[in-house]
């Protein structure tokens, strides 16, 4: 796992001195991504950057690497996990190896496939390559984009970094506010891909590559997640082997490393699954660590025990108090290169520090959630598709109505705001369906709380298919052609964007920032095929949510895991807002601040916090994006 940063030039002519000093302005800022060394390489129109978080190989992995020809070169984030395998094919083909790294695969197989060498990695990654022979910058990420990209062309060149912190460095660069940038945050928690932040900076598609030669830059898939197949009839049994297998096979590639590694363990199904698999396959106890609240309510540190008891592990806890992790979350924010409104950013980032105390890798169950129909939000698409075929009169005189009168919470859960948000989405054309159970901002509020001269930079923007769909690459992940029903597109929804700019951007940021690997066996290319193809009656059996996984995996886990229901980190936002960040709200969102910045209407966000803090409405969400998004740009504008 690594920091990588570059510039080519467009044209293919030589760089100018200073791109040299620039490349390493951009890896210096990101040094928590790779603290165990660095480097940099130059030739002609291209200069390569690199800081190193040595895994594997670790005398003989340093980057840049070239070539054995010293024709090609490349720094690389990430890590292939089939590379051994990999290794054994290119050799049989003529393949040159000067070290034992996955690194020097991707030169290989590069060399010898071509381009087409995306569809036999497995892994994770983000990675440069220059050809030298054809005066060729390649480029990729990996299929679910666990890995980073971003790129800007000014100035007749191609600039690219890990994080946008390293291409903040470049004082010379463009990076202006983008307007609409803003308003799909407040709509999804943060800016979807191929967006920034910045009008100047995008974000490289995960299952896609770059291609700048000849002057041109080019942008192609490379792969795309399977739909579901309805017709598939094996049996339970049959389908339970292999998925057996194939998880099995990807802890087993993912346990490959040269320091040591553990589990990230909630005593959730999926860590605990993962946990279960890796301690079948050690020679020695695993290391598991959690987090815990002290606040009962919010604990879940329990379950962790639970498993960490069944599997034999050395087991890591740290419990901290709810103050503790709030006092904690503005400096984090404030840290994180993107604007990202997920709350449990916090403990996963506390996990990440407590886990890096004594392993520099772990393996987490991200990705199972939103393959294999984790959240409660499946459910409530598959309801409101019932309740939209219930008579108008018992919709609109009875359930609604009824609706408004149950209570409201700020605890875990706020049934009035729960059913309020369903109803919502169940009103809303089905392709808005998902993104209306996940929006901090209804087009409605947004209209309310953005400042009419910022809201007059882009006319017409505020409209309802504008915002739901961020980008027509979205929209079309939406719309297969050959998905059997609405629900199983809600499938490429959630893994295409949610886990994308969400799931996977927190626990890359967070544990990135503490220098810690994380690997995600159930993101494994065969696995993940596998569980996208499935009937979604597999994944989503009535109301039982990951019933095919659950059944597969019942002898290995503990009936307190198997049965209990999902609920990851939780943190008090509610409360925290009316009481202990009250006063960091206050100050972020004060008249005086905003009416500086120009962005949001003082007087609607005043409403907001007041209708909040009265207790009248819960607010947590709408009221914790603003919150930071501040902190971020705070960081930027002190």
């Amino acid at each position: 796992m690594c920091g990588i940063a570059g510039i080519c030039q467009v044209d293919a002519s030589p760089l100018t001195p200073e791109a040299g000093q620039w490349v390493k302005a951009m890896t210096d800022r990101m040094s928590h991504r790779g603290p165990d060394g660095e480097g940099q390489w130059s030739s002609g129109p291209v200069c390569l950057g690199h800081r190193r978080l040595s895994i594997i190989d670790l005398s003989g992995g340093g980057q840049p690497m070239h070539s054995a020809d010293g024709q090609m070169t490349v720094t690389f984030n990430g890590e292939i996990y089939n590379y051994a395998e990999l290794k054994e094919q290119l050799t049989a083909l003529g393949g040159q190896f000067q070290t034992s790294s996955d690194t020097e695969v991707i030169l290989e197989g590069y060399r010898i496939w071509g381009p087409d060498c995306l569809a036999r990695f497995d892994g994770m990654f983000a990675f440069a390559l220059w050809d030298n022979q054809q005066r060729r910058l390649f480029c990729a990420r990996d299929r679910f984009g666990k890995k980073p990209f971003f790129y800007t062309v000014q100035h007749g060149r191609l600039y690219f970094a890990s994080e946008l912190t390293g291409i903040e460095q470049l004082r010379h660069l463009s990076l202006t506010m983008n307007p609409q940038a803003v308003m799909r945050y407040l709509a999804y928690e943060y800016v979807p891909t191929p967006h920034s932040v910045y009008t100047e900076v995008q974000s490289l598609p995960p299952s896609h590559m770059l291609l700048l030669q000849d002057g041109n830059l080019s942008i192609s898939r490379y792969w795309d997640m399977p739909m579901s197949d309805e017709s598939d009839r094996r049996s339970d049994n049959e389908l339970c082997e292999e998925l057996r297998f194939l998880l099995s096979r990807a802890v087993r590639r993912r346990m490959v490393s040269d320091v040591p590694l553990g589990v990230f363990l909630s005593g959730g199904i999926d860590s605990s699954i993962v946990a279960g698999l890796m301690a079948r396959q050690s020679s020695t106890a695993i290391k598991t660590f959690s987090i815990g609240f002290s606040e009962a309510s919010y604990d879940e540190s329990r379950y962790a025990r639970i498993v960490a008891k069944a599997f034999a592990t050395d087991h890591h806890e740290r419990v901290l108090s709810a103050e503790e992790c709030a006092d904690t979350l503005p400096g984090i924010i404030s840290r994180m290169d993107v604007p990202m409104a997920d709350a449990s950013v916090a403990p996963t980032w506390l996990l990440s520090g407590v886990t890096r105390e004594k392993v520099t890798v772990a393996l987490g169950g991200d990705g199972a959630d939103e393959l294999w129909a984790g959240y409660e939000h499946y459910i409530g698409f598959k309801v409101a598709q019932w309740y939209n075929a219930a008579p108008s009169a018992l919709r609109k005189g009875i359930i609604e109505p009824l609706a408004q009168l149950l209570p409201s919470s700020a605890g875990y859960i706020n049934p009035r705001l729960a059913v309020a948000t369903f109803l919502r989405a169940a009103h809303a054309p089905a392709w808005q369906r998902v993104q209306t159970m996940l929006t901090a901002f209804t087009p409605d509020m947004q209209e309310s709380i953005l400042d009419s001269a910022f809201k007059a930079q882009q006319p017409g923007f505020l409209a309802p298919e504008v915002l739901f769909a961020p980008t027509r690459e979205h929209y079309d992940h939406w719309q297969p052609q050959n998905a059997a029903t609405p629900l199983a597109r809600a499938f490429h929804v959630y893994a295409r964007q949610f886990m994308l700019d969400d799931i996977l951007v927190k626990v890359d940021r967070c544990s990135m920032l503490h220098s810690l690997e994380v690997r995600a066996p159930f993101l494994d290319k065969d696995a993940a095929e596998f569980a996208a193809r499935l009937p979604v009656s597999r994944k989503l059996h009535g109301f039982k949510r990951k019933w095919l996984l659950k059944k597969a995996f019942a002898e290995l886990l503990p009936d307190e895991i198997l049965y209990r229901n999902k609920r990851g980190f939780q943190i008090p936002v509610a409360e925290w807002l009316r009481g202990r960040m009250r006063p960091l709200m206050e100050d972020l969102l004060s008249e005086s601040t905003l009416k500086a910045q120009g962005i949001f209407n003082h007087q609607a966000v005043r409403a907001l916090m007041d209708e909040h803090v009265s207790g009248r409405a819960d607010l947590r969400k709408p009221l914790w994006t603003l919150l930071v998004f501040q902190l971020w740009w705070r960081a930027r504008h002190p």
